[in-house]
């Protein structure tokens, strides 16, 4: 049947429900303070420092390579690319063999964003994520696929980088 408002397995179920709401609501502050010290120190987004990272990680590479990297689309690369390449973070060039293929790398100014960057908050926590055990990993996963499905937002286009918005915004 219903179950009436002063019912105890309600209560317990309304705190829980606001502990989450609250905990997400944490997560969501913390992402974006970082997001704010990113775009101050570097005048970059957290997807756009996570695309100069796997520049410098797997070297000179394809648009293609960096959405599979990056888990996003071509499209939304493409955009972050744009406002790389316009800020000469990222230099492309015409492939030798293939003058259809593109290939793309950090420039010295992109290096050097890199190494001004402030600690990321997605590094912290995969650090501590990776030293958790297996079970607790696979149990949080779950849990974090969970609140996607309960919030319909299983079809957003997502980076697994901690930040807020549009992955290919403008920064702040």
């Amino acid at each position: 049947g219903i179950r009436e408002l002063g019912d105890p397995l309600v209560q317990v179920s309304r705190r829980r429900s606001q502990q989450a709401l609250t905990a997400m609501r944490q997560i969501l502050r913390a992402t974006d303070n970082y997001a704010r010290k990113l775009s101050r120190e570097t005048g970059l987004t957290a997807s756009q420092l996570l695309l100069l990272q796997v520049l410098d990680e797997h070297g000179e590479t394809t648009a293609g390579q960096i959405a599979g990297h990056m888990g996003i689309t071509q499209a939304t690369t493409t955009s972050l690319l744009h406002k790389l390449e316009g800020r000469d973070l990222v230099h492309r060039q015409r492939g030798d063999a293939d003058r259809r293929q593109v290939w793309l790398s950090l420039t010295d100014a992109g290096r050097e964003k890199l190494a001004a960057a402030p600690d990321g908050l997605q590094e912290n926590f995969r650090e501590r994520f990776e030293n958790l055990e297996s079970w607790e990993q696979a149990m949080l996963v779950a849990a974090l696929e969970r609140v996607v499905a309960l919030l319909d937002a299983e079809s957003l286009d997502a980076a697994p980088v901690l930040d807020v918005g549009a992955i290919d915004r403008e920064q702040h």
